[in-house]
């Protein structure tokens, strides 16, 4: 029996409250999921799971051998990692960013990280919500935004800016807003992730706090990707971070306006769950994506 093996499934299962999931998200066979926990359950002789047809739950002498096998995991991937040089530190990373932060500021300077960790394996993902650290096996997350109250660890690594936009054809055909009282006869481009949710107007600093103005709105949208393309189209003005409009911006496509009323910059952070015992090969990407969205933001 390969116990370290089979403590990296069960953890996985505890994390997931699934087999399936588990066994989904690991490579391998729910049978082999399956046989992984029976196997530790029965060399230490305690029941760690309660299952039914719908879920499993961690029992209370699960739940200590959970704590206890993340912490044994750790220790051991940190270990064996820091004994590693720069060209050997090896395996994979799974990461969340926004599109716009992965499509403009990260990949563009992957390459220099490679040539430094040739063998680093990166799994990016870029959704649209929020994912879930833990249960999805996250290993970090760069998020832009006020951070709820969590459990999480969040290093902030600084503020991004949010400009206002339109599209050089909206201004053509409907001119350049100049001041807020203009915004009346202008459209706005809505953004949000629950559709139906009340909208928050265009946002900006009145001189003591950030106040919103209603304005006129023809579409409505939940994806950043649609929030742009909608912008690009000359459907009204967009208020995005920099890093998802820079591009734009220096082709021309893109127009900023309004640059003395901006709106709140939205601070960015790096999540990750545990403080201690990192792998090398986190701690190294953790450590170089911190300054790159440093020099971009």
């Amino acid at each position: 029996m390969n116990k370290f093996a089979n403590m990296q499934i069960f953890a996985r299962v505890a994390e997931l409250e699934s087999f399936t999931q588990a066994a989904e998200q690991l490579g391998i066979p729910k049978a082999r999921v399956s046989n992984a926990v029976q196997e530790l359950e029965g060399h230490i002789g305690l029941r760690l799971l309660h299952r039914t047809t719908r879920r499993v739950r961690l029992t209370s002498d699960g739940m200590a051998y959970y704590q206890g096998c993340l912490s044994i995991l750790t220790e051991l991937d940190a270990l064996e990692s820091h004994m590693q040089d720069a060209s050997t530190i090896a395996g994979t990373i799974r990461v969340d960013m926004s599109l716009g932060t992965a499509a403009n500021i990260v990949i563009p300077f992957l390459p220099e990280f490679y040539a430094q960790y040739p063998n680093i394996k990166l799994e990016l993902s870029c959704v649209d919500y929020r994912v879930d650290l833990v249960r999805e096996g996250f290993d970090c997350v760069v998020r832009i935004g006020h951070m709820e109250d969590s459990n999480l660890i969040a290093r902030r690594i600084g503020d991004m800016r949010i400009l206002n936009c339109v599209s050089a054809s909206y201004i053509e055909k409907f001119g350049e807003p100049s001041t807020l009282e203009d915004l009346k006869q202008h459209q706005l481009i809505e953004y949000s992730m629950t559709l139906g949710a009340k909208p928050y107007g265009f946002e900006y600093w009145d001189g003591k706090h950030y106040s919103a103005v209603q304005m006129p709105s023809s579409i409505s949208v939940n994806n950043v990707a649609a929030y742009v393309a909608a912008c690009q189209a000359g459907l009204g003005i967009i208020q995005a971070p920099i890093n998802g409009v820079r591009h734009y911006l220096a082709s021309g496509e893109l127009v900023e306006v309004l640059t003395q009323f901006s709106a709140e910059p939205m601070p960015v952070y790096l999540v990750y769950a545990n403080r201690h015992n990192i792998s090398k090969r986190v701690q190294v990407f953790m450590d170089w994506v911190v300054e790159v969205l440093k020099r971009s933001i």
